[in-house]
């Protein structure tokens, strides 16, 4: 009597264990997924989200961080998911309870996942100095510096927001731009005539900018959008958007200074999209912090935001990451 021999079947292969950095700003967020044993920066694989919007509740950073939370698992089944890492702006002022988040974040991500919230400024620090002490400035939609040896020495400039603050950022950029462009539209100067035209072909007539601009949750990321278009300006030589990028250069430099905390080593980085602004600006801002700081080092950075991100969610998935410290770091 023959028997049917036994089919081999082949194994599904096991979830690869993953981490999983997120970097939530202005104009965008993006979610990095990469394998728990790695080499840092390798295997990586990005997803793009959504930007954060300011209302009177305050802050989305929490419902962008979740989303692409959610997205990365959906659209990596094969990942099991074990820390999560996010860097996100205004989580320190806009959001009312960054520790509630953590629960609700690993259960999207899997069951146990470690997670860590951090401001902006403090991912955008580990990937610029790679984990060192130091001051990191951080420049993109808003503006931020953090001074920190990510233990004992916390020191924040800036960061406070567009109506008053945010020195030197894009949206800074992008609001002098549109004053200066208000102006010789109404015939007080006539010096920003190219900064007036551009300003009107992305926002409208100059008569709508209240309703266009005024009204809309995300306006700072909306705002900060036109940067570009003033940095590009100023390196065909418009005088008006020149002084603009060279003040925006040296209000970033001072805020980079202002963070280098006695307790720290002399080190100092930058990082965030405004530095893709060469020129007036770039100039302007080395020139200014040689000037404040003659005895610190000036290097340029290892990595980017989201590459602190995911540094950060390594840092929670080898347990090697320093106790929460709000209002900087929650776990």
């Amino acid at each position: 009597m023959s028997s049917t021999p036994p089919v081999d079947r082949p194994r599904e292969a096991s979830p690869v264990r993953c981490v999983l950095g997120i970097d939530i700003g202005g104009t965008g967020s993006r979610a990095a997924l990469e394998p728990l044993d790695a080499t840092p920066g390798t295997s990586r694989r990005v997803l793009e989200g959504a930007r954060i919007a300011v209302a009177s509740t305050g802050s989305n950073a929490l419902d962008v961080a979740a989303a692409l939370v959610g997205a990365a698992a959906d659209a990596w089944p094969d990942a099991a998911i074990t820390a999560v890492g996010v860097g996100a702006t205004g989580l320190a002022s806009l959001v009312a309870d960054p520790d509630a988040a953590t629960a609700r974040l690993s259960h999207l991500a899997a069951p146990g996942a470690g997670v860590a919230l951090a401001v902006d400024a403090l991912t955008a620090h580990l990937g610029a100095l790679d984990g060192r002490a130091g001051a990191v400035v951080a420049v993109g939609t808003g503006a931020i510096a953090l001074g920190t040896d990510l233990d004992t020495t916390w020191r924040r400039v800036g960061g406070w927001g567009h109506l008053w603050d945010d020195r030197g950022s894009g949206v800074w950029v992008g609001i002098e731009a549109l004053k200066a462009a208000i102006r010789t539209h109404d015939g007080v100067t006539d010096d920003a005539r190219a900064l007036l035209a551009a300003a009107e072909a992305r926002f409208g007539p100059a008569h709508s900018w209240p309703g266009a601009l005024l009204t809309r949750a995300d306006r700072a990321g909306l705002i900060a959008a036109f940067a570009p278009e003033v940095a590009g300006l100023a390196a065909d030589g418009d005088a008006a958007a020149s002084a603009i990028m060279r003040t925006a250069g040296r209000e970033v430099a001072a805020t980079l200074v202002a963070a280098l905390d006695p307790d720290l080593p002399r080190l100092a980085s930058w990082t965030g999209g405004m530095f893709a602004a060469a020129g007036a600006y770039r100039d302007a801002f080395a020139a200014e912090f040689g000037i404040l700081a003659p005895d610190a080092a000036l290097e340029s950075p290892s990595g980017t935001p989201l590459d602190g991100a995911v540094r950060l969610a390594r840092l929670v998935g080898a347990g090697d990451l320093p106790a929460g410290h709000p209002p900087f770091l929650w776990r």
